[in-house]
């Protein structure tokens, strides 16, 4: 113990020495030739202990002006807003993502950009925003491949038509609805420079979708995911988001399109990549993949990168055809291997890592783009209220109708118009393309925004409230009856 002690204490005595030796002898060389470098330094004028601390906090403040840093600061304030309110909604009865999306809006000009602007400007400043965007259309591309790994085909072929007919009548008449309200709309709210097919075709979408993951959650949580309410709602969902974002597809490329000939290429062009998803890629993957990789428990990572590549290419595709980068990747999640369980597999790592990191981001970027106080007057507030109405309406009331007439009781029809009316993170996903394509004005998207919190947040009370409401008008039928 001893020997390796002095032995030790020898060599950093011996190589310290060295170092010395030669430090002193370059002392002595010729100064280099040459242009000096020039680095502006800021002078520290205090002396003693004063200069240091000075210079220390200098140093810190310009490290924490570096982009890096500042993007360390804006995860740092997204994600624990996030969790905090996702956790308050919770105890309230809401979803966590409703939370999510609060939090969003309150991170936003609209609550922390009033009450604090210079520190909204220290957290985020505008040069940092372009970050930002990408990093949470990032996070949206996961989440809507994991969207579509939700969805199973094979379900939906054998589930009743009725579930199809309900579905087509939650999206065609809120559809209706949002193209003559935007006939009104058009000349005060629209972009200047945007045409009214459009405006018109965005405000259809937008009464329309339906958030499948928001809708899903609301189920497991209230213990009816295995009823027959929860199954139908799960199933008339499910068909929802397929044909409400395969006709978004389409309006992306009719709007993006600077002809009707342009128009249908991008359409061809559209078919052909999903032929090619569905017929090709769809057959082949378990192949490529190999039988092991899809029955192990655990995926690996070159299962894992494979993965992330096929979703990554099917994104940069419909992003370079020009319908957004997140079809390709819903695409990409509904043509994955359904055997031995593993889209669940995938999904379980995909999500987590999205939903924590990822989509806080983009909750927090729509906020950004909310500007509640361009609402500052009544006629803005009765346009939003009356906005409001007429989604709700249009969604709940066509399911409600459309159920009804398959033969669903009035309860049940009106407990599934109340799931179908959830519009949740899939609504705030089409806003933004609107707004990205400049056919959404600032004042208008903000609007659209409280009305997709505000149906998502009535989805729960409606629903108990239509239960009651059921059991109500059962217990007066029953002494009739005996």
């Amino acid at each position: 113990m001893k020997r390796l002690s002095l032995l030790y204490i020898l060599i950093l005595a011996v190589v310290g020495a060295a170092i010395v030796g030669v430090l002193q002898l370059g002392s002595s060389l010729p100064m280099p030739q040459g242009t000096p470098l020039v680095v502006q330094e800021k002078a520290v004028t205090v002396a003693g202990h004063e200069s240091a601390f000075t210079g220390l906090m200098q140093g810190l403040l310009a490290n924490l002006d570096h982009p890096l840093s500042h993007l360390f600061v804006q995860l740092l304030v997204i994600i624990a807003a996030s969790r905090m309110m996702g956790m308050l909604f919770t105890r309230i009865g809401q979803p966590a993502v409703v939370g999510e999306m609060a939090a969003g809006i309150l991170l936003g000009p609209s609550l922390f950009g009033w009450l604090a602007p210079e520190a909204f400007g220290f957290v985020f400043p505008k040069d940092t925003l372009g970050t930002l965007k990408l990093l949470s259309q990032i996070g949206v591309c996961f989440f809507m491949f994991s969207v579509g790994m939700d969805v199973n085909i094979k379900h939906l072929k054998g589930k009743a038509q009725a579930a199809v007919v309900v579905s087509h009548a939650s999206i065609v008449i809120p559809y209706l609805l949002g193209v003559l309200l935007a006939y009104f709309l058009f000349t005060d709210l629209a972009v200047p420079g945007a045409t009214f097919t459009a405006f018109a075709l965005f405000m259809g979408i937008s009464m329309s979708i339906t958030a499948f993951p928001v809708l899903a959650r609301i189920l497991r949580e209230r213990g009816l995911a295995t009823t027959v309410l929860g199954s139908t709602a799960i199933t008339c969902a499910a068909v929802d988001d397929v044909t409400a974002w395969s006709i978004l597809a389409v309006v992306v490329a009719i709007a993006k399109a600077t002809s009707l000939g342009g128009s249908a290429l991008n359409l061809l062009l559209v078919l052909a990549f999903v032929a090619i998803m569905v017929a090709g890629v769809r057959r082949l993957l378990p192949r490529w993949l190999g039988e092991e990789r899809l029955e192990q428990d655990e995926p690996s990572k070159g299962t894992l990168a494979a993965i992330v590549c096929i979703v990554v290419a099917a994104a940069l595709s419909t992003e370079m055809i020009g319908i957004h980068a997140l079809f390709g990747a819903f695409l990409a999640g509904a043509i994955m291997p359904e055997a031995h369980d593993f889209r669940h597999k995938i999904s379980m790592r995909v999500e987590d890592f999205s939903s924590v990191l990822l989509l806080p981001l983009f909750f927090a970027f729509t906020g950004l783009r909310t500007q509640i106080g361009l609402l500052d007057d009544l006629q803005g507030w009765l346009l939003c209220l009356l906005i409001i109405v007429v989604a709700t309406l249009g969604k709940l009331g066509g399911s409600a109708v459309a159920a009804r007439l398959t033969g669903m009781s009035w309860r049940e029809s009106l407990q599934l118009g109340a799931l179908m009316n959830t519009r949740g993170l899939m609504e705030l996903i089409a806003l933004n393309i609107g707004y990205d394509l400049g056919i959404l004005s600032p004042r208008l998207f903000t609007m659209l925004v409280i009305m997709a919190l505000a149906t998502t947040m009535l989805t729960g009370p409606l629903l108990t409230f239509f239960g009651r409401q059921g059991l109500a008008a059962d217990n007066v039928q029953e002494p009739s009856h005996a």
